[in-house]
């Protein structure tokens, strides 16, 4: 499974790695979800919405409530809707957890990515995810790299389903 990181030598064309991803995605559990519309999850949560993506929003402490839409679920586990990715907005140490989660949760959810957020490497978590068969993005943000490679088109535009 290909892999990279901001900060770890990229492939010949991460473009590529990227758009494909975007393109194959429908529905992404964000890990971490905020109510705080200053925080990097809530905004890139309501992002990834208006470019056509379902997001499902993942916190324990926001369990039960409603967060642009879509109800709050406690963890992983509890979602019961088929997931392509997780966005993990959790620090490095606790996005092992989270990836953990995923990895545990993966046929189940039929999952097959997972993306930290910039800053958020742990890269024995990264092989895990990869010997587990899961796409990896670390250290990147969805809400920059989204419009660097496809500008303001909407998933339907770009996947082409």
């Amino acid at each position: 499974m290909t892999t990279f990181s901001a900060r770890t030598a990229l492939p010949d064309d991460p473009k590529e790695l990227i758009g494909n991803l975007f393109r194959r995605v429908h529905t992404i559990a964000v890990i971490g979800a905020s109510t705080n519309p200053m925080r990097a999850s809530n905004y890139v949560m309501e992002y990834l919405q208006q470019r056509g993506y379902r997001t499902i929003p993942v916190n324990p402490m926001l369990q039960g409530t409603t967060l642009h839409g879509e109800t709050v679920f406690g963890r992983l586990a509890d979602v019961s809707a088929p997931v392509d990715m997780v966005d993990i907005f959790r620090n490095s140490e606790a996005a092992g957890e989270a990836i953990d989660e995923a990895i545990a949760e993966r046929d189940r959810l039929r999952l097959w990515a997972v993306w930290t957020q910039l800053g958020v490497i742990n890269e024995p978590a990264k092989r895990r995810a990869e010997a587990a068969g899961l796409a990896v993005v670390m250290d990147r943000c969805p809400k920059i790299e989204y419009p660097r490679l496809f500008g303001s088109r909407s998933r339907a535009e770009i996947a082409g389903d």
